[in-house]
């Protein structure tokens, strides 16, 4: 069995769920649209930089969340797949991720975005695990506002997937072949941990990152080629 790891935002999908989650929130009057949208679009534009303090962004992102009834965040998200992720979903990204688990592959979506925005959107991409930011949940399955644990961005998606093997009787190191797909250079710590790090829809940094180190690129949303 071999190891396969997925990042979720611009890499299986070519677009930031949890940018396009403020936005559908935004849009459908669940928050104030103008002073929402600047603070969503400055979060976005530093983890772009590689600059977002992720601490200070889930608290901002579940504070949000805490304000609904677990019932209706759900009904929201339902709209929000509807409208949003699932048009979206290429079947080149599903067929990719099938292949892994058609050859008996362990894989993951391992994502910087939280639990509830990325569930049901991993489930679309068949028996696969999901490590993502969790939210603390009240007895009655509401969102508190709280984070549990730590971030999974950059070595924290290091730091996440240990544990999670750990869970599984696994360690990264042996596995014979292991491999991480991602577009960020945010998730450099953990491409660098994998025998087989394939940059995915790269962005500029990432790209010059990989083609000093030799790694394959991937162009999964023009040709699903690597080069």
């Amino acid at each position: 069995m071999n190891l396969a790891l997925f990042d979720l935002d611009h890499t299986l999908l070519p677009l930031d769920s949890d940018h396009e989650w403020g936005e559908f929130l935004a849009r459908i009057g669940a928050v104030e649209a103008e002073s929402f949208r600047k603070a969503n679009d400055q979060w976005f534009a530093h983890y772009q930089a590689g600059t977002l303090d992720p601490i200070k962004y889930l608290e901002f992102a579940f504070e949000i969340l805490s304000r609904f009834p677990r019932a209706q965040l759900d009904e929201m998200h339902r709209q929000f797949m509807q409208e949003v992720v699932q048009p979206a979903i290429l079947p080149q990204a599903v067929a990719l991720v099938k292949k892994h688990l058609d050859a008996g592959d362990l894989v993951a979506i391992v994502t910087a975005t939280n639990h509830f925005v990325t569930k049901p959107i991993a489930e679309q991409f068949g028996r696969v695990h999901l490590i993502a930011a969790m939210p603390e949940l009240d007895a009655q399955g509401n969102i508190t506002g709280k984070l549990v644990g730590t971030p999974t961005l950059g070595a924290g998606k290091v730091t996440h997937t240990d544990a999670w093997l750990a869970e599984l009787g696994h360690t990264l190191d042996k596995f014979e072949r292991s491999y991480f797909y991602s577009d960020s250079q945010n998730d450099i710590p953990l491409l660098e941990r994998v025998t087989h790090p394939i940059a995915t829809n790269p962005n500029a940094k990432l790209l010059a990152h990989a083609q000093e180190r030799g790694w394959p690129v991937l162009n999964l949303f023009e040709d699903g080629h690597a080069q």
